[in-house]
């Protein structure tokens, strides 16, 4: 069964910092380019942080860059988003997304939920 599960997740006061984690299971993780997501009340999905096939490395959203930074493991089947100096409009809920290199397949995860608040 593919699963994409989320957590890391919480209530944190505006400066401070969360690691979020993505743990796949079910698929060849490797295969996959994986991108981090997040949705707001009232506004549309956003990127944030796609893992670009090629390179490994990851490009991001100008409105999260320096703040967000992304990682992966493929051993671990795991991404990671680490999220420094939070603000309040940075609460939403968080998705990761694996899609395969041939476009074919494509998956997300439950998400997990961020509320910046003092």
């Amino acid at each position: 069964q593919v699963q994409l599960v989320e957590s890391g997740g919480g209530l944190v006061e505006p400066g401070g910092s969360l690691r979020l984690s993505c743990a796949a299971s079910g698929f060849t993780f490797s295969q996959y380019t994986v991108s981090w997501y997040r949705q707001a009340p009232g506004k549309e999905r956003e990127l944030l942080a796609h893992f670009t096939p090629s390179t490994g490395g990851a490009d991001y959203a100008d409105s999260v860059k320096g703040r967000f930074t992304a990682s992966r493991d493929n051993a671990e089947n795991t991404v990671y988003l680490q999220i420094n100096t939070l603000k309040p409009e940075d609460t939403a809920v968080y998705y990761c997304r694996a899609i395969h290199l041939t476009g074919r397949e494509n998956y997300w995860g439950q998400g997990t939920q961020v509320t910046v608040s003092s």
